[in-house]
């Protein structure tokens, strides 16, 4: 287990999507993170104290959690003096990124001279099968997004809050590093072999009552050509009963490719569903998510309306403005 609270070390993280880690874990588990530290230049900045390393300490920090998402997920040799440090100061280090602690001889080097534990919560602890497809019992539900990072985990997180409130059978199942770093369990989806990948989500959300919601945490985007991958096994492996669409509307461009636009609600909900519908022919989009977080409260409640006008779904940002209209679509299923 990953010894909490926690300090979230941000690095040299270019700007806030970078920090998304981070990010998850203070607005999801604000208990646990007292803190944050940042090497000079950082262009991130979650709110929380700055903190040195002694200053973690003495607060009672026991964990440095790494809580960078960087492009391919690497350990920075800017980061490895604090990362050394804290390990010679008796902290953990925890990470998500694809470079793992436990392959860095000098961390490993560190850690065991100064009796510190490596927490790789990237890495896949069990065997998963391959995929079969047989219909479980249960329902599911599935975030998909027009660009990666656009809020599809805050999704369901909040919507299994919110069903719990009401006394509604739910289960957030985290797919990646910030989910299973929240909740402290789930597959890490993007480090499972891609044959396995559909087969680890038919684990990870198996047989259950009738009128109990699994909430399946989206990763990437079926329109992102770097990691649609991850998409399409959610897809299938977690056999949806009903898809959640989510969208960020103040996007330039694809998270990562400049050259690559947005697609639009109607194009994801016609590409998606069909897919979705050959594991579980069900299938239903009931609703639609939008980030609203760089748009004015009017702004953003207007564009709501636009976006239930247009496409005849209900729409919320559920984050800001509560989940109670998406829940109420999984409700009536």
């Amino acid at each position: 287990m990953i010894e909490t609270p926690y300090l979230l070390f941000l690095g040299d993280a270019p700007d806030m999507l970078a920090a998304k880690v981070a990010i998850g874990i203070r607005d999801w588990r604000p208990e646990n993170a007292l803190g944050q530290i940042r090497l000079p230049g950082c262009g991130a900045d979650l709110g929380l104290k700055d903190m040195t390393l002694t200053e973690a300490r003495e607060a009672g920090v026991k964990t440095v959690v790494i809580g960078v998402a960087n492009r391919g997920g690497v350990i920075s040799a800017a980061w490895k003096e604090v990362l050394i440090e804290a390990l010679e100061m008796g902290f953990d280090l925890a990470s998500g990124l694809h470079n793992l602690l436990r392959d860095e001889g000098d961390l490993v080097a560190a850690a065991q001279t100064f009796g510190g534990t490596l927490h790789d919560v990237r890495v896949p602890t069990v065997g998963y099968p391959i995929a079969n497809g047989v219909k479980r019992t249960g329902k599911r539900c599935l975030a998909v997004g027009t660009d990666c990072s656009v809020g599809k985990m805050y999704t369901a997180m909040a919507m299994e809050r919110d069903m719990a409130a009401r006394g509604m059978k739910t289960t957030f199942r985290a797919t990646g590093q910030t989910g299973i770093l929240i909740t402290g369990h789930g597959v890490p989806l993007d480090a499972v072999i891609a044959d396995f990948m559909a087969g680890s989500i038919e684990y990870l959300t198996p047989d259950n009552d009738a009128d109990h919601w699994d909430m399946i945490e989206g990763q990437g985007s079926l329109f992102h050509v770097s990691y649609s991958g991850v998409t399409m096994a959610l897809i299938h492996g977690g056999q949806p009963d009903a898809l959640i669409l989510c969208h960020e509307p103040t996007r330039e461009h694809m998270r990562g490719l400049p050259g690559y636009s947005l697609p639009s609600l109607e194009k994801l909900r016609d590409t998606v569903l069909p897919i979705a519908q050959v594991a579980n022919p069900g299938c239903q989009v009931v609703g639609i998510s939008v980030n609203t977080q760089h748009m004015s409260e009017g702004d953003a409640r207007a564009y709501l309306a636009e976006v239930e006008e247009l496409m005849g779904l209900p729409a919320t940002d559920p984050y800001r403005f509560g989940s109670d209209k998406l829940v109420d679509a999984l409700a009536a299923i």
